[in-house]
């Protein structure tokens, strides 16, 4: 059975899907932490289902790549063979990247490469996008940049909010990871450089 790590920042919507997909007895994959930048609303549905939940903060640490060290520590005490950043709004350090990449992966709300960032689906509204969508990717140690694994497309409404269209876009989002998720552990979706 696949253990993941799951590292968010806000309410932990997408925690939350993995956490009742992994609550299915077919399920192959077991979360085994969850982890934080912050003191993230989304740690409760780690608590409630009894994994453990950490915070490792920034501004305790001199330098970024001193924070990922301990976030890397954090995930390595739990053994986890795959980590899914679920919303964590930070760029990991290279550090962190070199050790876990390709078996560390991202969703992220736009069809990249269009859109990367932080502001992806305000930027798709401002480039009078007909469509966006949903990416999970591999994190590499640029921004938005790693190999794509999965899509899926939603039509941009006339007149939408940048809030309307991302709550859509989180629809998607869920299971998509989920499935994700399930087809890693499965073997029948590779990550790349995997054998």
């Amino acid at each position: 059975m696949l253990k993941i790590a799951v590292l968010i920042s806000g309410g932990g919507s997408n925690l939350k899907a993995l956490l009742d997909a992994a609550a299915e007895p077919d399920f192959p994959a077991q979360i085994v932490c969850v982890g934080s930048d912050t003191d993230a609303d989304g740690l409760e549905h780690a608590r409630a289902a009894g994994i453990p939940a950490f915070v490792v903060r920034p501004r305790d640490f001199g330098s970024r790549e001193d924070w990922g060290a301990a976030l890397a520590d954090e995930i390595r005490a739990h053994d986890a063979g795959l980590v899914v950043s679920a919303g964590l709004m930070r760029i990991l350090p290279a550090g962190f990247v070199r050790e876990f990449s390709p078996r560390l992966i991202n969703t992220h709300p736009a069809l990249l490469p269009a859109f990367p960032g932080a502001h992806a689906v305000r930027d798709a509204l401002a480039a009078g996008a007909a469509r966006t969508g949903v990416t999970v990717h591999v994190i590499d140690e640029g921004v938005d940049t790693g190999p794509v694994l999965r899509q899926a497309a939603v039509d941009v409404r006339p007149g939408e909010t940048e809030a309307e269209l991302h709550e859509r876009i989180k629809q998607l989002e869920r299971p998509l990871l989920v499935q994700t998720v399930r087809d890693i552990a499965l073997g029948t979706l590779r990550l790349p450089g995997v054998g």
